[in-house]
């Protein structure tokens, strides 16, 4: 298991992914066991390009792993299951991230420096 603490940027890319609430279901499904996409979209009800889409960003944001498999007939499959990590939040665990953000929103880029 995971025991560093994320950075402040890691920090803010997880929260950022799990604020949305399919991608919290995601990894709560995920969280009992490891599933393929396509029965994953069923699973969840939503379709397979929304899916990835999600899956993406949790998997950008280190909460997920992916992996490629070849079926039995041969067809590719992506299977996901949930990144051994423990997230705990306490003011230290956020003040200690906060002082290593090097961007104002991830969404933007790098955050400008301060003019004196």
């Amino acid at each position: 298991m995971t025991t560093a603490r994320p950075t402040g940027d890691e920090l803010v890319a997880m929260l950022a992914a799990l604020a949305n609430p399919l991608r919290l279901r995601i990894v709560a499904r995920l969280a009992g066991g490891r599933d393929y996409v396509s029965r994953l979209a069923r699973e969840i009800g939503v379709s397979r390009p929304l899916l990835h889409m999600h899956l993406q960003r949790l998997e950008a944001a280190g909460l997920i792993v992916g992996t490629l498999e070849l079926s039995e007939d041969g067809k590719a499959m992506k299977y996901y299951e949930v990144a051994d990590f423990d997230l705990r939040l306490t003011p230290s665990v956020l003040a200690e991230a906060a002082e290593t953000l090097t961007r104002s929103d991830p969404e933007k880029g790098p955050a400008r420096k301060e003019q004196s």
